[in-house]
């Protein structure tokens, strides 16, 4: 597996919108492919992986949405974020989490949630800067790696003893449109605001991409 993040030298300038898809699909490949053998893992590595996960995704996933929303400056683009964001209130994908999370004895402890304080806070300082490019390629991955992560964390769920996959089965089905949507949406604001050519399009892409082997591969001590 190539684990190595994209750089600034990847000749931004030249980058479209396909060549953009394809780097970011590679990378939620490599993460996907990355995925432990749930058959080699510890009831407390399962319970982990998914408190880990539910401490990040429950208190900041709309909040990372609202706030590529608000960087966002073409009107064409607003729509989609808009629709991201009305479902996932509208049907409280919240409250789905924490079931799942609860169903799985899987609830975060305080030591979950600090183990991913520095990526966490380094996402959040990512989208002050309020870059829509950045902002919506790096929800683009987490989309798209969060859908293709569903049917993992829902075996994890079971192997725990775990029934209640409503989370998994809506987000294993609705983040595949989420994801084409935010793809649309960073090809409309990147035409009309390209950014500087020494701006790292990637940035927040692999903060994510970090964060998200954080989830999994940390190990309490």
């Amino acid at each position: 597996m190539n684990s190595a993040l994209v750089s600034p030298e990847q000749l931004q300038a030249s980058l479209t919108d396909d060549s953009i898809r394809q780097t970011i699909t590679s990378l939620i490949d490599d993460f996907i492919a990355s995925l432990p053998d749930p058959r080699q893992l510890t009831p407390e590595d399962r319970r982990g992986i998914i408190a880990r996960y539910s401490s990040i995704l429950e208190g900041n996933f709309i909040y990372w949405m609202t706030a590529t929303l608000i960087s966002v400056k073409t009107d064409a683009a607003k729509p989609i974020l808009l629709d991201n964001l009305n479902e996932e209130i509208r049907d409280a994908h919240p409250v789905m989490l924490r079931k799942f999370a609860v169903g799985a004895h899987a609830f975060p402890k305080d030591s979950d949630a600090l183990a991913l304080n520095d990526e966490l806070t380094k996402m959040r300082v990512f989208l002050g800067k309020l870059s829509p490019v950045q902002s919506l390629a790096a929800m683009a991955f987490f989309e798209g790696s969060i859908q293709r992560f569903m049917p993992y964390l829902a075996e994890l769920a079971a192997d725990q003893g775990s029934t209640e996959m409503e989370y998994t089965d809506v987000h294993g089905v609705c983040d595949i449109a989420h994801t084409e949507g935010l793809f649309q949406a960073l090809a409309i604001e990147r035409s009309a605001n390209p950014l500087d050519a020494e701006t790292d399009l990637f940035e927040g892409v692999n903060l994510l991409h970090n964060l998200m082997r954080r989830i999994v591969f940390y190990r309490n001590n």
